[in-house]
């Protein structure tokens, strides 16, 4: 029966690449719009009222040339005979009316609209006009008006005096050219946020293609397909990505690698001791030999396949433990001496002479990493030190500014072709090394560690005894309070 086809996991809406640029462009895009509309319009707008506040000035101007005097001084007086239809010329369209009123600067009417509202204003100092004029805003008849009020002087051959001219228009024209520069300036504005809005989506559309063509050959991929990705023509911005996931697609292969080869070695290693232990068996219950001898043989078999389950399970933990996160420092000397100390029956059943010298060495390691490599390394120099030899430990910081651990037995010294073969599972030497899985976990961890180890043959003076050196150097840690105890 084959595995269930994957489901594709439906991204959360918020997680969209492209949304996120697409909002993250537009938006600013149109608010920058926006603004340039408003001030656009503004400015249209300013312009308009000056050019119809000049077309106000003008309509003054123009009753100004109907004004007579005469006297002068506070004797002047001022005659004016200005007809309606005078101003028709000013109103475009019929669409705005205009009213005007003459009077003298103290409020004496001399023509026009009596009822127009006096002017309560003074003449600005910077004013763009070649006149003492005043545009404000007010209201006449209950409508909005916009007003100029021109002080002009008057002279004749009867006198000399000022007149104030009031001219006021109704803002029809102003409001519909107004709106009229509203709608332009929206359908420009929004004519081009439509077309702004066209170029980012291809943008963001050929910039995040090169994605969905990794996504998709990443999908299309046999489930068992852990290769590099090739992805050459990438942008420089999905490298890291790229990168990180080779990363991870080696360790997944490095995992399945060792778990294929720890299923292959385990099946074949226990394979013999089962088989071995099943003879025995039966050879027990035909009674080919006597009980205590069949059953000594059957534990001897079973300690032998024991041994090996639990060298490699503790090659897979090794493996389980470099994954994980970085370990807190660790004091090597204190882990040296709990192993030693469990071992201490075995060294006395062997009559070895033991030595440990320890200095507070803090390393940078599992605390179940330094403990089972003390362990397999004690355990291989016990079995290959003779009966009545020596035995040395010591634990210091070397001149590197490392750990280091030292390991020296009297054992035989190793000819080149078994220092080659050391740390191989499996490895024979000599036929006592049993599941032979022993080395090859304490090279493990020292990989796992970052760490360094080597086996030397120890020189020796003439007709002294021989014997071999294992060191191991660590990283050093902080001294800091470790899971060590």
């Amino acid at each position: 029966m084959s595995p269930p086809a994957p489901t594709r996991a439906r991204a959360p809406r918020s997680s969209s690449l492209r949304r996120r640029l697409l909002l993250g462009i537009l938006l600013p895009v149109i608010g920058l719009v926006a603004l340039n509309a408003v001030s656009h319009y503004r400015d249209a707008l300013q312009a308009a009222n000056t050019a119809y506040d000049r077309t106000l000035l003008a309509s003054a101007k123009t009753i100004s040339e109907q004004i007579d005097v005469k006297g002068s001084g506070g004797d002047a007086q001022l005659f004016a005979r200005v007809p309606y239809a005078a101003l028709e010329a000013f109103e475009a369209d019929n669409q705005s009316r205009m009213y005007y009123k003459v009077s003298t600067p103290g409020g004496v009417l001399v023509s026009g609209f009596e009822d127009l509202p006096e002017w309560q204003g003074k003449v600005p100092q910077d004013t763009p006009y070649a006149a003492l004029v005043d545009f404000y805003d007010d209201q006449y008849r209950g409508e909005p008006v916009r007003v100029a009020a021109l002080l002009q002087p008057v002279a004749s051959i009867g006198g000399q005096g000022i007149a104030l001219i009031q001219v006021a228009e109704t803002l029809e024209l102003r409001e519909t050219l107004a709106r009229q520069m509203l709608i332009d300036t929206l359908w420009r504005q929004g004519l081009l946020v439509a077309v702004i809005a066209l170029v980012v989506v291809w943008v963001v559309q050929s910039a995040t293609r090169p994605v969905r063509t990794l996504s998709e050959r990443l999908r299309e991929r046999p489930e068992n397909d852990l290769t590099p990705i090739a992805a050459e023509g990438a942008p420089r911005e999905l490298w890291p990505l790229i990168n990180a996931t080779n990363h991870v697609m080696a360790r997944l292969e490095h995992l399945l690698e060792h778990q294929r080869r720890f299923v292959r070695d385990t099946s074949h290693q226990l394979r013999t001791p089962l088989a071995v232990l099943k003879t025995q068996v039966q050879s027990a219950l035909r009674g080919d030999q006597a009980p205590d001898v069949a059953l000594r043989e059957i534990l001897h078999t079973v300690d032998r396949a024991t041994r090996m389950a639990n060298q490699m399970l503790a090659l897979a933990k090794v493996e389980q433990l470099r994954e994980q996160a970085r370990a807190s420092a660790t004091r090597l000397n204190v882990v040296v001496r709990e192993v030693a100390l469990d071992l201490a029956p075995l060294l006395a059943e062997q009559g070895i002479e033991f030595d440990i010298d320890t200095e507070p060495t803090w390393v940078q390691a599992h605390e179940w990493m330094l403990s089972e490599l003390t362990r397999n390394l004690l355990h291989n120099a016990i079995k290959h030190t003779p009966r009545g030899g020596r035995l040395q430990v010591k634990v210091q910081v070397d001149a590197g500014a490392q750990g280091l651990l030292r390991v020296s037995n009297d054992g035989p010294m190793l000819s080149d072709l078994q220092r080659e073969r050391l740390f191989e599972p499996f490895a024979a030497m000599g036929g006592q090394m049993g599941a032979g899985l022993g080395l090859a976990i304490c090279r493990s961890i020292v990989d796992a560690l970052d760490g360094r180890i080597d086996v030397l043959n120890r020189d020796t003076e003439v007709g002294a005894q021989g014997g071999v050196d294992v060191l191991v150097w660590f990283p050093l840690g902080n001294s800091t309070p470790a899971s060590s105890g």
